[in-house]
């Protein structure tokens, strides 16, 4: 089977080693890719947000199937017009990627569907705004409507502040917070047919102990040794596939990744958000732990065929990733840095780009993660801490909790 997998991020680097990894897998073409991910597949340049050249690009390539990555390309269309080409591609079409693209349309969905989720209102001007923002009351919860990369959402204590998100962002879904440890769920779906991946936690705010602002997501864990017993089988039952059917019942079936954004209260399991893909930096973690060919698995849902694919095999063990950022990150990041220490396996590129002079410098916010294996989650938690402290970037930073309640066993579930 012939990849083409699109994207160039720390989500895309361990995409790419689980593809790669596939017996099945005989070529892996990554555009555009970065310099973790050429030692495991063949770059190509394309605009990924194009989808008339990722089609080209996979026809040129005489490509078997089409993995898209980030959230953008999807919401352009890119899978359509894979599609309309008659290649297998791995994603949504850009209509239900609405489930990502628009905050207001996804809450409409979980809505209709009956799947339990936090109050919202959709506001567009600052009087309603406050109105929302007086009936659901501290901590506020103020969501852009649109694509923000991860750190489209603000919530605080802060009045003022979360009307002034709200003021930038110009259509915003208001909600209720809600109280309880968070879990990402991968869920793989041909549109009918459903598989869970392994649960695992990511870390949104930039400092120690959830402080600062949020960013694309710090570091991740899995599998998580707190969480109710049979909670994947209940958000299948309660979320996955009652949402499937509304999709579907709306004439725009979502095949690809569902991502369930959960929130475990103290009334059971409640979602936060979808998105239309893997998330990053939780990708890193749960691949890490997948022992089942990763191509084969994506293939069937491309196809239509996940029904018939084998059940999941998971290692033993737990997997921890620790992000390493920038300068400034969140903020405007510091760019061309050089890096050293990043060949090490374990070591995913995120932000990352060669010199004319073959040097490794910064290229993003999130430059590197150092992502481990480990018998149980304490040893897989010091040797990704041992990664990132092995790699030098000047000014970076990185988060020094990432997965230590859980180790602690100090991860409390709401009575």
């Amino acid at each position: 089977m012939r990849v083409l997998l699109v994207g160039s991020g720390g989500r895309e680097h361990a995409l790419a080693l689980g593809l790669a990894a596939d017996p099945s897998v005989e070529r892996l073409i990554a555009a555009p890719g970065n310099p973790g991910i050429a030692g495991v597949a063949e770059l190509r340049q394309v605009d990924t947000a194009d989808p008339a050249a990722v089609a080209g690009l996979a026809v040129e390539e005489g490509v078997d199937l089409v993995v898209i990555g980030p959230e953008a390309p999807l919401v352009a269309g890119v899978a359509d017009a894979v599609r309309a080409k008659g290649v297998a591609c791995f994603g949504p079409s850009a209509e239900a990627a609405r489930l990502e693209g628009s905050k207001a349309f996804a809450k409409d969905v979980m809505i209709a569907a009956g799947v339990p989720t936090a109050r919202a209102y959709t506001c567009t001007d600052e009087a309603g705004t406050a109105r929302a923002l007086d009936e659901f009351g501290a901590p506020y919860v103020v969501k852009n409507d649109g694509l923000a990369a991860g750190k489209g959402v603000v919530v605080t204590d802060d009045r003022a502040a979360a009307l002034a998100h709200a003021a930038e962002c110009g259509r915003v879904v208001v909600e209720e917070y809600l109280a309880g440890p968070e879990v990402s769920l991968f869920v793989v779906t041909d549109g009918e047919a459903a598989v869970p991946l392994l649960p695992a936690q990511d870390f949104k705010r930039v400092g120690d102990g959830d402080a600062g602002p949020n960013t694309g997501g710090m570091g991740a864990y899995a599998p998580l040794p707190w969480a109710p017993p049979g909670l994947v089988e209940q958000v299948m039952r309660e979320v996955v596939h009652p949402t499937l059917a509304e999709m579907r019942r709306r004439g725009t079936p979502f095949a690809g990744l569902l991502y369930v954004g959960l929130a475990i209260t103290a009334a059971g399991p409640r979602v936060i958000e979808f998105n239309a893909r893997f998330g990053d930096p939780e990708t890193q973690v749960v691949l890490a732990l997948l022992e089942s060919p990763l191509g084969g698995l994506l293939h069937a849902a491309a196809t239509g065929t996940l029904a018939a694919h084998p059940p999941l095999h998971w290692r033993d063990g737990a997997a921890v990733t620790v992000v390493l950022a920038a300068a400034n990150y969140p903020g405007t990041p510091r760019t061309g840095d050089v890096i050293t220490g990043a060949e090490r396996p374990g070591v995913i590129h995120a932000g990352t780009r060669r010199a004319a002079d073959g040097a490794l410098l910064s290229a993003g916010g999130r430059v590197l993660c150092g992502t481990a294996t480990g018998p149980d989650l304490a040893a897989a938690r010091d040797a990704a801490y041992a990664l990132v402290a092995g790699v030098e970037l000047p000014g970076s930073h990185h988060r020094s909790d990432i997965a230590d309640a859980a180790v602690r066993g100090e991860v409390r579930l709401p009575s």
